[in-house]
């Protein structure tokens, strides 16, 4: 019996929202193939042949395409008419943990599925840590609150301390950093906007 590679309207319509959903995510990213495998853990030839609808990913290679984009594999295959018109994301839900370790704990609020030019976390950032990142696009501005606990913020060779309740934005274009200036525990909400 001889193999015979799918077209795009012989493939199931699961495995269509799959190809179609992957490519589109990887090119929002701008990410070649090279860097995708880099991310992911796949092999390029894998993820040539999972976005031209040529090969079914196993659970375990769909995990890691989910895990490069920082999405459940629910949301690979979601349909775009079978979605809620409220997307709920859960406190304890694992997936949107963006870093937890003992200096700092990320928790992305924002829904990691779709397109976007802004970004919403929450972070804890243990006594005496800081989070530190280097430029962004530029253009990008960062926008945060702190919920509990001070901070000082430092981009460029600019920095402020922030107590519970400040706000403030700053330039996310500029190398910069959120350290713990305080003796508990620091809360604050981030906002990341790419210009």
């Amino acid at each position: 019996m001889s193999s015979q590679l799918k077209t795009h309207k012989d493939m199931e319509p699961i495995a269509q929202v799959l190809c179609e959903k992957v490519k589109g995510l990887r090119k929002d990213k701008g990410w070649t193939l090279e860097r995708f495998s880099a991310i992911s853990g796949v092999s390029r030839s894998m993820l040539s042949q999972i976005e031209r609808g040529q090969a079914n990913p196993t659970l375990a290679v769909a995990c890691r395409i989910a895990q490069a984009f920082s999405i459940s594999v629910g949301a690979l295959v979601d349909e775009p008419w079978t979605a809620s018109a409220i997307e709920v994301i859960r406190g304890d839900d694992p997936t949107f943990l963006y870093r937890s370790d003992s200096q700092c704990k990320i928790r992305t609020l924002s829904p990691l599925n779709m397109e976007k030019n802004i970004e919403f976390y929450e972070l804890s950032i243990s006594v005496d840590a800081q989070l530190k990142s280097a430029a962004h696009f530029e253009g990008t501005r960062e926008f945060i609150t702190v919920e509990k606990g001070s901070v000082e913020i430092l981009a460029g060779v600019d920095s402020s301390v922030l107590r519970e309740g400040d706000s403030a934005h700053y330039r996310g274009d500029l190398e910069h950093q959120i350290k713990n200036v305080g003796e508990i525990e620091a809360v604050c909400f981030l906002v990341v906007s790419y210009s």
